[in-house]
């Protein structure tokens, strides 16, 4: 017990730099969020004043916010078990003994690396109708010029290749230190018990890398509700708010709109979801993790 004092003082001072920080720019922010969406916004000689739960009833009546949850929604659903699936791919291609593995893992690591800024307008070429490399390589197959990122049926879309693609390389970094992980006898116990690659897979890798697959998870859904700098550099929401996000819509009303406090109010709104479903995640799938 004595020597559990001693090192608590030390241990509480180490610690203390840590706790102040993640306070002032984490928690403190957090409690000002909610209560700045409480007030209406000030504007000129007109103060703000209490309007209570006004602004979260106006979100329901909103179409260009119930917009935003929806493509969010479809963002998330669609980057997130690509982002999974083609990073863990990597990794397992990078892991085996083939030749150039180190090129491949620096090919598939490249995009993390890139500003947001520069991947944007790399894919904005991508994307450019007629003279752009996709239109250049459909072009071959007979299709005519397409507009990726000025039809609605398209723009999201085109959006979300861009944020997997960015993603993968960097999550196959973690999935790739999970593999190096796993004894080589398993593998080897499996493959003389005549279990097949799928087999394989599903009875031994799968399961191991179970604790890298909900980190990751947790990651992909943080970073599917807070991607906006691509987004507002692509398409700036549109065409009619079909690539609005939640974010970008946070920051469209804060700072274009200057309406604080209603954009607080969604800020709200993108944190009790992200609470709502990491609670999920760790109490539903935390259980089927085997993490020995």
């Amino acid at each position: 017990m004595t020597f559990r004092r001693t090192h608590l003082l030390p241990a509480s001072l180490m610690l203390l730099p840590a706790v102040v920080l993640l306070a002032a720019f984490t928690h403190v922010p957090a409690v000002q969020t909610f209560v700045t969406a409480l007030y209406s916004t000030a504007k000129g000689a007109r103060p703000s004043k209490f309007i209570g739960l006004d602004h979260y009833l106006w979100l329901l009546d909103d179409p260009a916010f119930l917009k935003a949850l929806w493509n969010n929604l479809i963002f998330a659903l669609c980057t997130v078990p690509a982002t999974i699936l083609i990073s863990l791919g990597m990794a397992m291609l990078v892991s085996s003994k083939i030749r150039g593995r180190g090129l491949a893992r620096l090919a598939f690591f490249t995009p993390t690396v890139l500003p947001m800024i520069a991947v944007a307008n790399i894919w904005l070429f991508f994307y450019t109708p007629s003279y752009g490399l996709l239109d250049q390589l459909t072009g071959l197959f007979g299709f005519g010029a397409t507009n990726w990122l000025g039809q609605q049926e398209t723009a999201l879309g085109a959006v979300i290749v861009v944020a997997i693609w960015k993603e993968a390389g960097f999550f196959m970094i973690f999935y790739l230190a999970a593999l190096t992980q796993i004894p080589p006898q398993l593998i080897e116990a499996a493959t003389l018990e005549g279990a097949g690659p799928w087999s394989r897979f599903r009875r031994v890798i799968w399961p191991l890398v179970a604790p890298t697959t909900l980190f990751v998870l947790v990651n992909a859904i943080i970073n599917a509700c807070r991607m906006v700098d691509h987004v507002m550099i692509m398409t700036r929401g549109g065409p009619d708010n079909a690539t609005m996000l939640l974010l970008l819509y946070v920051y469209e009303t804060g700072f274009r709109f200057w309406d604080t406090g209603y954009a607080a109010a969604i800020s709200v709104v993108l944190l009790i979801i992200l609470a709502l479903v990491g609670i999920g995640q760790f109490v539903l799938l935390d259980r089927k993790v085997h993490y020995r």
